[in-house]
């Protein structure tokens, strides 16, 4: 495939994290210099590169390489600890440790000769956008921030209202039920929490253990969301069910760079145009489109206009 300034490259990339050596790959445009340059942070669960895991293939990695190299940017992405080409244990790997990760890739990504080290951004969807926020604890913090369904209060309240809204959108025959799943998550929730173990949960597809789902629980990103000066781009879908679209709002108060916020009609968690009723039990059908062509877009003329100059 070629870009606008030739043909579009690509490179395997070593990221030394702490305890484990985490595999990705940069994308990048065509042609010589350092270019500026974006971070991808997927979502929880075990998250390859290309932001798909066994029974989801979000397709968010691939397509924003893409248009990101089209506009002049590098984009690295990396498969999470202990899946794909990456070493490490991912049942053993806490949200903690998920958050160093993050900080290990950015630092791999400021270092390739390739990239200008003072206009890297990072780019975090659902979980991953929490983590993108937690770097603005890196020496020095990125140059901007895109925060796709990014959650501004602490994870035991995001996944609170998450129970509720899924059970209040089920479909029309299993609507009754609902009550009772908010309920058993709610239970879920209190042994979590009391919990010091780190035996693996349950939940469907997710693979997350307790001790991920404890460390998220506990962690609040306003202190983070408040120390950010850089710009910020805050997209959450007006049909998402997993991050209430009132964060958007909450972020841009407490950011204090430069800040874009939207909440588009009929994006769902998953990044896609949906005109139907919201609801889990739609996402499969979702999975068979690609991710909205407007959500990379997007990102790269917000890019250009606040990172690149």
């Amino acid at each position: 495939m070629r870009t606008k300034g030739g043909p579009l490259r690509e490179q395997s990339v070593e990221i030394p994290a702490p305890g484990a050596l985490l595999a990705g790959t940069l994308t990048r445009p065509g042609g010589d210099g350092r270019h500026p340059a974006a971070l991808l942070i997927n979502g929880s669960g075990p998250i390859d590169r290309d932001s798909a895991m066994r029974g989801m293939a979000l397709g968010l990695g691939r397509a924003l390489a893409v248009v990101l190299a089209n506009h002049g940017f590098a984009l690295l992405r990396y498969d999470k600890r202990g899946v794909g080409a990456s070493g490490g244990d991912y049942l053993n790997t806490g949200f903690h440790d998920e958050c160093g990760d993050a900080a290990a890739a950015l630092a791999a990504l400021r270092a390739h000769p390739a990239v200008d080290p003072e206009r890297v951004f990072v780019i975090g969807h659902s979980t991953g956008a929490v983590l993108a926020a937690n770097l603005v604890r890196a020496a020095p913090p990125p140059a901007g921030y895109v925060l796709l369904a990014g959650a501004a209060q602490p994870g035991e309240r995001v996944m609170a209202w998450q129970s509720d809204r899924i059970a209040t959108t089920l479909p029309p025959l299993l609507r009754p039920f609902g009550s009772v799943l908010a309920r058993r998550q709610a239970r879920e929730r209190d042994r979590l929490r009391a919990s010091t173990a780190d035996g693996h949960d349950r939940m469907p597809r997710s693979r997350l253990t307790d001790r991920w789902l404890r460390e998220y629980m506990a962690h609040d990103p306003g202190p983070d969301l408040a120390t950010i000066d850089q710009p910020v781009l805050a997209i959450t879908g007006s049909k998402d069910i997993q991050v209430d679209p009132a964060d958007v709002a909450r972020i841009g108060s407490l950011v204090t760079g430069p800040f874009d916020g939207e909440v588009p009609t009929d994006l769902t968690h998953l990044l896609r145009r949906d005109p139907g009723p919201p609801g889990l039990w739609r996402y499969r059908g979702q999975l068979t489109r690609p991710v909205h062509a407007w959500v990379p877009e997007r990102i790269a003329a917000w890019a250009r206009a606040r990172i690149a100059p």
